[in-house]
């Protein structure tokens, strides 16, 4: 089994976004990975874990309050997270919102709405845009609100390009009023191949979470010198799991569409030379 610090290094390589781009100084590097790490063993222990999810989810919980409770974590992570906290003044709750989220993930396994699902990614995702926000000192009402147009979006990309493997977990994401809409059964997402009125719901749901992510870019605008930067990552990511969607026709069944290093550079640069309107 590898070191626990190796596998959290190797599921952040294989994010669609870089968690802590090389260029930024070692302060905000080293805080935004130690919130990586947390936020990677909250839903490992939701979607991963073996025996009781909800009990560790729970165990969990009551070990980051310590954090904020002056005490020390029993886990490796935490006590990472403890000197971010303090030089950051990152609040609790958005960490608890995280745990929140892959709580849900234990007892609801279907979404009857895409408002039922955006209220779910107010957990799941614009937590963590909050605390990178916390992170560089950037949180406005206004920043924060197009942060989570950010964040809701990158979180729907990904369940859009895990189809599969959250059907194999129990899971649908895609909501119901829009498999029934397209008249896509459920059977569909197991199927080896995507079918054709699958390939046509999933172009519709890429095309509404990039217009959603599109939407909240005006936040890059209204940051500056690194969080600029570490933000616009997020969003050439983002950005580059969307292209790979489309270059793939949706072929969501044989396999999630990963994202390119390359790629995401791309958009990097594209995104840093863009002008941004607030």
């Amino acid at each position: 089994m590898a070191h626990p610090d190796t596998y959290l290094r190797r599921r952040e390589h294989a994010e669609n976004f870089p968690v802590a781009l090389r260029v930024l100084p070692r302060e905000p590097r080293t805080h935004l990975r130690a919130v990586y790490d947390v936020a990677r063993v909250i839903d490992d222990l939701g979607d991963q874990a073996a025996g009781d999810r909800t009990a560790g989810l729970l165990a969990f919980r009551a070990d980051l309050a310590t954090v904020w409770q002056g005490g020390t974590p029993r886990a490796a992570v935490l006590r990472r997270l403890v000197p971010t906290v303090r030089a950051r003044g990152l609040p609790q709750e958005p960490f608890d919102d995280l745990v929140r989220a892959n709580l849900r993930d234990q007892e609801v396994g279907r979404y009857a709405t895409y408002a039922d699902l955006r209220e779910y990614c107010t957990l799941s995702a614009d937590p963590v845009g909050r605390i990178v926000l916390a992170v560089f000192g950037a949180s406005t009402p206004r920043t924060v609100e197009l942060s989570d147009r950010v964040c809701t979006a990158l979180q729907l990309v990904e369940h859009w390009q895990d189809v599969a493997e959250d059907r194999r977990a129990g899971r649908i994401y895609l909501p119901q009023e829009d498999l029934a809409a397209f008249r896509v059964p459920e059977t569909d997402l197991d199927l080896a191949e995507t079918s054709p009125r699958l390939r046509r719901l999933m172009a519709y749901e890429t095309d509404r979470a990039e217009a959603l992510l599109e939407s909240g870019t005006p936040l890059l605008g209204m940051l500056r010198g690194w969080a600029r930067l570490a933000v616009t990552g997020y969003v050439a990511g983002g950005r580059a799991a969307i292209d790979k969607l489309r270059r793939t026709n949706w072929a969501i069944m044989s396999g999630s569409p990963g994202t390119s290093r390359l790629a995401v550079l791309r958009h990097l640069s594209s995104g840093l030379l863009r002008k941004a309107v607030s």
